[in-house]
């Protein structure tokens, strides 16, 4: 059983410092391969002999038993691996390459990001009265981020529903104050590029955050946040992901006031929540 392994086993029933050191070989095993017992400790601001004890919780020796196979972990990563990968017709080979196909879809969406129409978004978001997203199936979970990093900064936002009447009522009720903003990778709901036309229509301003710049939707929209076109949906999926989570920073960063203190004010709340009722 590897090191990781047990730590996950034994991790439901561990102490809150021997928690914060198992968590920490599993997320940054690469530092921990170069620190002794002692840095790894004060790293952490615990006692060396509480790396000690976790060891020997786990089944080594000492701490010297696991380091050495966290460093083989490392070993791995570094040499026997890119080795592998070299081999198409393997499972590390395969990873590789999808791995490599999303670093180059994220980086050339990276480079061809409209910048000013992030800046133009950024403003209709704050303006708007309220914000309907129109989501495609696939883009659902993109959407569902973009929902809840925006109400957790006041923002009124709502996901509509995708049935074709739900649309058109959607549309029908919207406000000349709102702003309709499509999420869509692949084109696979076309009648969320006509529902934004007839919104248009009507003077609604419209946004669309998607996966290819030709998607009908971006031709019903004011403004286009566009990733770069790419044949695998898989890959424009992660690219818009990004391109919401880059939006999240700069309505951060444009609209401070509104998300300070809000992640304290809905940890007190779910305390709260979490209590007995009398």
């Amino acid at each position: 059983m590897s090191y990781e392994e047990r730590i996950r086993r034994e991790r439901p029933n561990m102490s809150k410092s021997f928690a914060k050191l198992g968590d920490f070989l599993l997320d940054s095993y690469v530092e921990a391969a170069f620190m002794t017992a002692s840095e790894l400790a004060q790293n952490l601001n615990l006692d060396a002999a509480t790396v000690v004890r976790f060891s020997q919780h786990l089944g080594y020796s000492g701490f010297p038993k696991l380091q050495r196979e966290i460093r083989q972990r490392v070993k791995n990563d570094l040499l026997i691996r890119p080795k592998q990968a070299t081999d198409p017709d393997t499972v590390t080979g395969i990873v590789s390459n999808a791995m490599t196909e999303v670093i180059l879809g994220m980086d050339q969406t990276r480079i061809s990001l409209d910048n000013e129409a992030m800046d133009k978004l950024v403003d209709a978001l704050g303006q708007a009265r309220r914000i309907v997203v129109l989501a495609e199936g696939p883009a659902q979970p993109t959407a569902y981020s973009l929902v809840l990093f925006l109400e957790q900064g006041g923002f009124p936002i709502y996901i509509a529903r995708a049935g074709i009447t739900d649309l058109a009522r959607t549309v029908n009720i919207a406000h000349a104050q709102d702003l309709m903003l499509a999420v869509e990778v692949a084109g696979q709901a076309p009648y969320i590029a006509r529902a934004m036309g007839e919104a248009q229509k009507r003077g609604i301003q419209t946004a669309a955050i998607i996966g290819s710049a030709s998607l009908a939707s971006a031709r019903y929209a004011d403004i286009v946040l566009a990733a770069q076109a790419h044949p695998s949906v898989g890959v424009r999926l992660v690219a818009i992901e990004a391109i919401v989570y880059a939006l999240a920073q700069v309505l951060h960063w444009k609209f401070a006031e509104r998300f300070m203190g809000t992640e304290q004010a809905i940890s007190d709340l779910s305390e709260k929540i979490q209590q007995p009722l009398d």
